[in-house]
């Protein structure tokens, strides 16, 4: 499984406002800032974030966004499916519960495939974005600079 610059980037972008929002919302232009993402790309996970009842707007002069619910209610399952779609590596048809494929009752494989779907959902659902904050603010504390993942290290 590949996850794409929606995922990756959306994820980096949650986490940043989780850290940025607790005295107010905080802009796209200051997420773009700090991750080095573009504001017009930034703008699309949002609204894919909003849809999801992640995130939420807040109107006027000190407006942007803030999470939906705190951080310890959101995993990073929640994040990827809200960007990503469905996570599931291999798309079986003989694991649905209608009508599979025509081999499905003597397939032994897809017990592999429901397997490795079942652990990858399982692992995104347990990591929580309360969890990638605190790992950020070991890593801010250890650099003893801001983290970002497009500052150049000399």
């Amino acid at each position: 499984m590949k996850l794409s610059t929606k995922g990756r980037y959306g994820l980096r972008a949650m986490v940043d406002l989780v850290v940025h929002s607790r005295e107010e919302p905080v802009s796209i232009a200051s997420i773009a800032a700090r991750q080095c993402i573009s504001e017009r790309y930034l703008e699309q996970l949002t609204a894919k974030l909003k849809r999801a009842g992640l995130v939420t707007s807040v109107r006027g002069v000190n407006g942007g966004y803030i999470p939906s619910r705190p951080a310890e209610e959101i995993s990073v399952g929640d994040v990827l499916r809200a960007l990503e779609g469905n996570l599931d590596p291999v798309d079986c048809p003989g694991l649905g519960q209608e009508k599979g494929c025509d081999g499905a009752d003597a397939c032994v494989t897809k017990y592999v495939w429901k397997r490795i779907n079942d652990s990858i959902n399982r692992t995104v659902d347990e990591i929580r974005i309360s969890d990638l904050v605190e790992e950020s603010q070991k890593v801010e504390k250890r650099n003893k600079v801001p983290g970002s993942c497009c500052e150049k290290k000399e």
